[in-house]
């Protein structure tokens, strides 16, 4: 099979027809918004990317005069399909892509697009047939208008994924997905992790080849990703390589879109058979779980504010069951640490009332101090995550080389000059360059504090403490200073209403 000639993908070529299909899909009336488009678009241009990393293999296994397997067959390839632009269309690409049995476009009938996909099934459970059908469990064609469909997937046809610099351009372009992904999901009680948290955490916590890392809550796959690009270049022989794609990382993701991003974000980035759980990660008894369920490494922000069924919670032991997602997957993450040889270690984002919480919140907190080493918490400032919550945010550190000593504290402060974090001026990885610097040779300064284990104890495992090295409380102000403080809130308050208004005057992209 001899590889065709084609141009390179840039990310300018890539950018324009990836909106020209975007405003193809505004037509169709079975989408609203892009929380519908945007997943529509993802999995398209999943099945085009597929098929090119399969002809590149391909190519490759004929020149090695090697056998090649497909994941998939003919005609369910997207060069079968897809590739022709005036091939099936309208109704008959609707049944096609839609219905459990179909006339496919080689004039036989067979099952429908989305129902092959959903079937595949690899020899032993582990290979990308698997991966696929997975993915496509939870996808649905959304598009009510065929020949709409035809005009977006020709328009997919025009762009092709065959070189690693043009996989780096659609790894750009998926991010930008992401993030916009992100802000339609924002209202909806969806948040994704900056990267520039996710960069941090997987540094400072340095999982190593060899060790085995989890996402349970992986979401979009962030941490999964970046702890790949970590250990990757740990990587120097074949040898390494395949235990780096085989028997390294891991997660669970139980909403279907998110899962769909996340395999395909990994995929993306050079990890062949992502390993991630479609199903809830909460949903197995605490107490069943031995050493073989532990892992090394433990990297996630699991989603809080979110409400566990009654079933769930009975995973738990009497006295530490709580609708709360976040003090669970804590529960979660505690459990499946390793032991021995080598002790685990996890960072995990927590709002800031996992801090000062009572009740089962406590009893967590108060295990996680007698029976790990809480080393570091990490207070993030405000805004962070905005413009998606405003709620206050924590990074927790530990091991299970415990029990806990002392606890340090580090409050990142804003740049200078800044009140606050934007969407329009959001946090960077440099703004953590003096946390970085501090984390190995650490001492008091105005940033950084430490509490003994015992003092947390004696105030109930209350983990929220004020910099104690920080400026005054605005309590503490003098009048004059008190009112100056309030009127430049206030100020800031109308900036921000301004860039309100100004976004809402914005016409509809």
């Amino acid at each position: 099979m001899r590889k065709p000639e084609k141009p390179l993908t840039t990310p300018q070529r890539l950018a324009s027809v990836v909106k020209s299909a975007r405003d193809t899909m505004r037509k169709d009336k079975g989408l609203n918004g892009d929380l519908d488009r945007l997943p529509m678009l993802t999995w398209i241009l999943f099945l085009k990317f597929l098929d090119d990393m399969e002809i590149e293999r391909e190519v490759e296994a004929q020149l090695a005069g090697k056998p090649f397997d497909p994941v998939i067959e003919a005609p369910y390839r997207w060069r079968d399909w897809a590739a022709q632009p005036d091939g099936i269309t309208g109704e008959d690409l609707l049944r096609f892509v839609n219905n459990d049995t179909a006339t496919r476009p080689d004039g036989t009938d067979g099952p429908g697009l989305l129902a092959y996909l959903r079937s595949l099934q690899g020899a032993n459970g582990e290979d990308r047939r698997d991966v696929v059908a997975r993915v496509f469990q939870g996808v649905q064609n959304r598009m009510i208008s065929g020949h709409l469909l035809r005009e977006v997937v020709n328009k997919v046809t025009g762009i092709h994924f065959d070189s690693s610099e043009e996989i780096h351009t659609l790894g750009n372009l998926y991010e930008t997905l992401l993030r916009e992904m992100r802000d339609a999901a924002g209202d909806s009680g969806e948040f994704y992790t900056p990267r520039p948290v996710i960069r941090l955490m997987v540094e400072v916590t340095d999982p190593r080849l060899g060790e085995t890392v989890l996402d349970p809550a992986c979401g979009t796959g962030g941490f999964l990703v970046e702890a790949y690009k970590h250990i990757a270049t740990q990587c120097h022989t074949v040898e390494e390589r395949i235990a780096l794609q085989k028997s390294t990382l891991y997660g669970g993701e139980a909403k279907s879109l998110p899962y769909l991003l996340a395999q395909m974000n990994l995929l993306l980035h050079g990890l062949e058979f992502p390993r991630i759980d479609p199903e809830n990660s909460l949903r197995f008894p605490l107490t069943e779980m031995g050493d073989r369920d532990r892992v090394d490494v433990i990297l996630t922000n699991p989603p809080f504010g979110g409400e566990e069924e009654a079933g769930v919670q009975n995973n738990f032991p009497a006295d530490m069951r709580t609708g709360e997602t976040a003090l669970l997957f804590l529960q979660l993450i505690m459990r499946k640490l390793r032991r021995r040889p080598k002790p685990g270690r996890a960072a995990v984002v927590v709002p800031n009332g996992t801090l000062f919480g009572d009740g089962v919140c406590a009893r967590v907190k108060k295990q996680l101090i007698e029976e790990f080493n809480l080393h570091t918490i990490v207070r993030l400032p405000n805004g962070v995550f905005a413009p998606y919550t405003s709620i206050n945010t924590n990074l927790l550190f530990f091991d299970r080389t415990g029990p806990t000593q002392d606890v340090w504290y580090y409050e990142q402060p804003l740049p200078e000059g800044r009140k606050n974090y934007t969407k329009t001026m959001p946090l960077a990885y440099e703004d953590f360059a003096r946390l970085v610097a501090w984390w190995k040779h650490r001492e008091e300064n105005a940033q950084a504090w430490k509490v003994s284990a015992a003092e947390i104890a004696a105030a109930g495992y209350n983990l929220d403490r004020k910099n104690p090295n920080g400026p005054a409380d605005l309590e503490h102000l003098p009048p004059a200073e008190l009112v100056e403080s309030i009127l430049a809130k206030e100020a800031r308050i109308a900036e921000i209403m301004a860039e309100f208004r100004a976004l809402l005057a914005e016409p509809p992209v």
